[in-house]
């Protein structure tokens, strides 16, 4: 209805510079009208025009009717005996790889009439759409749809990115400042809410997977780097070095100012993500400092971020720097670094988290780096596969974190829960499935130890539920969930 109403005011404001000829320019008999072309061809959201149209008639013109498909379109009064219009024609979504048929009939005061037909064949609407600059309007990226990000976007400040249920979002391979990326800074917001059935996948342009897929017909789990990840900055607190109230995010060049987080709203709103699927990524811009799976810096309590994925990043899975905001249901598999980690006075939770293999730690939670600090971050019912992780739990001297109903197991010589920080902190009910022949205290440092019971493979009463990552996530559908509870 909006672009008829487009239309038909384009045609009535042409009506206003019709232009009258005298009798010796029209032919002595009948009714004519030129200059409307039999065919042509647009692609899918282009448009038609302008083309003139150039109506006469010898006894005087009473007007231009236009039809789409039959239906009426436009009726433009005329006048004169030669008069000429305009006529320009934005495709709708509806009429995408379609051939459209306009009819343009000319009436004079006899009633005698002329008509010219125009089809116009409308090109099939894209599924693949190549994002190659920053966002600086709202947009919706739609179901069905993959879309490549050709280098570090980033939805300007006042916009928000919609992204459907479905949608692949693929970044193209670059390092150093030519690494992709999708970043939420300070002011923008992010609505990506995909559902269990129809996930939004973010990976790498080498992965062949389509919309409606879940596993890569390609690729590995393992494989990562191959782009960047995904950034959600915000105005909540953190502590920071100097004691500012702002920094500058790791993985992203200090020349740009979409990198900035920090501030004092804790309550800050940097929109939803639901169901979605980070893999591949964790490009290297500089010499230790790589792009997380999902960042999340200074991001207030008001986001909403559950059912999360990160699969085969080269540096940490999660890492929040400052901020207030929960993450519920995630799963963490192959990170290259750290499967967790938090950093400059989180205060959140994180709430039923699954973490497969580490190259790193599984977790590394460090405390304030400034003199700012907001009480104790919390992790809780979680579960930890160790399997061929460096470690399991490295945390500072001042880390503020209670931990509790975790279980581990696939632990191995020399991963260790390496220290209890010197604040307040609670650790309590950690289960571990140890070893032949080892004793908790080999894995469990500190006053860890007593916080910790050993079971046997498969009995642990404490963990994460595996039930909310069914169906969606390739982590669950390729069987590395099968021996957790």
């Amino acid at each position: 209805m909006k672009k008829f109403n487009y239309l038909l005011m384009l045609f009535t404001a042409a009506t206003f510079a019709l232009t009258s000829c005298g009798e010796d320019e029209v032919p002595d008999n009948g009714v004519t009208i030129e200059g409307i072309p039999a065919t042509a061809t647009i692609e899918a959201g282009g448009t038609l025009g302008p083309v003139t149209a150039t109506a006469t008639a010898l006894d005087g013109l009473v007007s231009l009717v236009i039809t789409k498909d039959g239906a009426p379109l436009a009726t433009v009064p005329l006048s004169g005996t030669t008069a000429s219009a305009p006529f320009s024609y934005p495709a709708e979504p509806g009429d995408a790889g379609k051939n459209v048929v306009f009819e343009f009939t000319v009436t004079d005061t006899d009633g005698d009439v002329a008509k010219a037909t125009h089809v116009l064949t409308v090109g099939a609407e894209a599924t693949t759409i190549r994002i190659t600059s920053n966002l600086t309007t709202s947009q919706t990226w739609e179901t069905g749809k993959t879309y490549i990000l050709a280098g570090r976007i980033a939805v300007e400040p006042g916009n928000t990115l919609t992204i459907e249920p479905g949608v692949v979002v693929k970044g193209e391979v670059g390092t150093g400042a030519n690494a992709s990326a999708l970043i939420i800074p300070r002011g923008a917001k992010i609505e990506a809410v995909g559902t269990a059935t129809q996930p939004i996948i973010f990976t790498t342009v080498a992965d062949e997977l389509e919309p409606g897929q879940i596993a890569s017909p390609n690729l590995d789990p393992e494989l990562n780097g191959l782009w960047g990840g995904l950034i959600v900055l915000g105005r909540a607190k953190g502590s920071f070095l100097g004691n500012t109230s702002e920094t500058q995010i790791e993985g992203i060049p200090a020349s740009d100012p979409n990198g900035l987080f920090g501030g004092d709203n804790d309550a800050d709103d940097s929109g939803t993500l639901k169901y979605i699927s980070i893999r591949h990524g964790g490009a290297n811009i500089g010499e230790g400092n790589e792009i997380n799976g999902l960042t999340l810096g200074s991001v207030g309590s008001e986001t909403e971020v559950e059912f999360v994925e990160v699969i085969g990043n080269q540096d940490d899975g999660i890492e929040w720097f400052g901020g207030t905001v929960d993450v519920k249901n995630a799963v963490v598999w192959n990170a290259g670094d750290d499967a967790i980690d938090a950093d400059m006075a989180w205060n959140g939770t994180l709430d039923n988290f699954i973490v497969v293999n580490a190259g790193d730690k599984c977790f590394e939670l460090d405390g304030p780096e400034g003199s700012y600090v907001n009480g104790n971050y919390t992790m809780t019912n979680g579960s930890v596969a160790a399997d061929d992780a460096a470690g399991l739990v490295d945390n500072d001297a001042n880390t503020n974190v209670d931990l509790s109903n975790i279980y581990f197991f696939g632990i191995k010589a020399g991963q260790t829960f390496d220290q209890t920080p010197t604040v307040p902190a609670a650790f309590s009910n950690f289960q571990v499935t140890l070893p032949a022949g080892t004793a908790i205290t080999d894995f469990f440092l500190g006053t860890s130890a007593e916080a910790t019971t050993a079971v046997a493979a498969g009995a642990n009463t404490v963990g994460a539920d595996k039930a909310p990552f069914a169906g969606w996530s390739w982590t669950a559908v390729s069987g590395a969930l099968d021996d957790f509870k």
